[in-house]
């Protein structure tokens, strides 16, 4: 098997910073210490100045789906070689059932647009819309599958929505059979009748997608998902969280014990309300659910994430094209095609207003971004972890890097950036992925089906 031995580098996990070497054995890390001779491996990389850390894990991604009478713009090839650009060695798309029929077909179709296409390694969640007469025996043949984790939603009434008895049957189920229910927590059915006074008072703009999706209708939604977690006796999973009413239901529950868990995303972080005011409908390009909020809620969201209130950071990956895709909205905000951006960016921009602006140590950036997710999603210690044994998945960050990110010059397949024109300190310099150097330098070394799919294991209550 092929060895590469990655010198002179400071090796930085979730728990530890130290000055070490790494020996990879074909797809695996063999050994990590200091002063490995360099005749150990072929081929010698050089890491001086550089950390080493776990190749990034982005735990949302929407990739190729259809959605709004259109589809995201990134396919398994676009988006994951992107992903890969910008650190991110693994992603854990979603299949989505159609009501009315078996996970199963879900998760064949899911496999095909993946198949020949992804650069890196992809697990799957599967979105339940149907438990009918036989979706609870459906679920565990899905875990067995390696599908460890499942999402239901609280709105999009009539398309994605499922009401409280599905939800509740669907965590009752993950206590036998041990995956992850993921919750969209929105109300959708109040957030409905907002909309429908809206639109009748001719209220068709952009910023109306924010300003009817209440920051309560958010957080009732969450309180209502651990609630029913609770009483079901299992963990539970919030997606995409938005705003500092959100928070404080997650932030409670953690504090009574309660292993509820969150994620939130970058445009949470950095980005708000008043984007969606942008002139000539450029709003549109931040229509995403849940929307943008009031700034107050920024520093909230990055001290969830300081202080474990927030566990994760992935992006919610869904690329809509403003020019042919965005504009199908034009008249009804309702029609804009929900989603944005951001696969190639995530560790960067956690990496310099979260690192180099104080708030999140070091340690704390490899946590969010790679180690807790590989937990959270059954990937732990062969992803997300430095260590003997563990999938040679690696990043070799540059911490002095300047980058501006642009449209002009990203990856992804859409024509334009959420985070235009922000400058940041900090970007991947090699990205290996199972021993492989995929990117080098700003160069694509990555061949498309590489990717591999990722068999998820269930983990019950190990998060507790």
């Amino acid at each position: 098997m092929p060895t590469t031995l990655i010198r002179n580098g400071t090796v930085v996990t979730a728990t530890e910073t130290k000055a070490a070497d790494v020996l990879i054995e074909g797809a695996r890390i063999r050994e990590v210490r200091s002063a490995i001779p360099p005749e150990s491996a072929e081929k010698t990389i050089d890491a001086t100045g550089m950390y080493v850390i776990p190749g990034g894990i982005d735990a949302h991604t929407h990739l190729d789906m259809p959605f709004g009478g259109t589809t995201s713009a990134d396919d398994f090839l676009t988006g994951t070689r992107a992903a890969a650009f910008g650190g991110t060695t693994s992603i854990v798309d979603f299949a989505i059932q159609g009501r009315g029929t078996k996970m199963r077909d879900a998760l064949d179709t899911w496999w095909k647009k993946a198949e020949g296409r992804a650069v890196i390694d992809y697990g799957l969640h599967m979105i339940v819309t149907d438990l009918g007469t036989s979706g609870l025996e459906d679920m565990d043949e899905m875990v067995d599958e390696g599908v460890a984790s499942f999402k239901l939603f609280m709105a999009y009434p009539n398309v994605l929505m499922v009401d409280d008895a599905t939800i509740f049957k669907a965590l009752s189920r993950t206590a036998k059979n041990g995956a992850l229910i993921c919750m969209h927590a929105e109300n959708g059915s109040v957030i409905d009748v907002i909309i429908a006074k809206a639109l009748a008072e001719g209220k068709t703009a952009p910023i109306y997608h924010a300003l009817t999706r209440p920051t309560r209708a958010e957080a009732e939604a969450v309180h209502r998902a651990i609630a029913m977690a609770e009483i079901a006796g299992v963990p539970v999973y919030i997606v995409h969280l938005s705003s500092e009413d959100a928070l404080h239901e997650v932030r409670e529950a953690r504090d009574r014990g309660v292993p509820a868990f969150a994620e939130t995303c970058p445009q949470y972080l950095l980005l708000s309300i008043e984007e969606l005011e942008r002139p000539n409908f450029e709003g549109a390009k931040y229509v995403f659910t849940p929307p943008l909020r009031t700034k107050e809620n920024l520093p909230k969201l990055w001290d969830g994430l300081k202080h474990d209130h927030l566990q994760v950071v992935s992006t919610d990956h869904c690329p809509f094209c403003f020019e042919d895709q965005k504009i199908l909205g034009k008249d009804d905000f309702t029609k804009i095609p929900n989603g944005g951006p951001g696969i190639e960016n995530r560790m960067q921009l956690i990496y310099h207003h979260g690192v180099n602006a104080g708030k999140l140590s070091l340690n704390r950036f490899v946590e969010i971004t790679s180690t807790t997710p590989a937990r959270i999603f059954g990937m732990y210690p062969r992803k997300g972890e430095i260590a003997a044994g563990s999938d040679a998945d690696i990043v070799i960050w540059d911490p002095k890097a300047p980058y501006t990110i642009s449209s002009k010059t990203h990856h992804m397949r859409v024509d334009y950036s959420m985070f235009e024109g922000y400058q940041v300190q900090g970007n991947a310099r090699t990205v290996i992925s199972r021993g492989e150097v995929i990117v080098d330098g700003g160069e694509f070394l990555g061949k498309p089906g590489r990717g591999e799919y990722l068999r998820r294991q269930a983990r019950g209550g190990a998060w507790r």
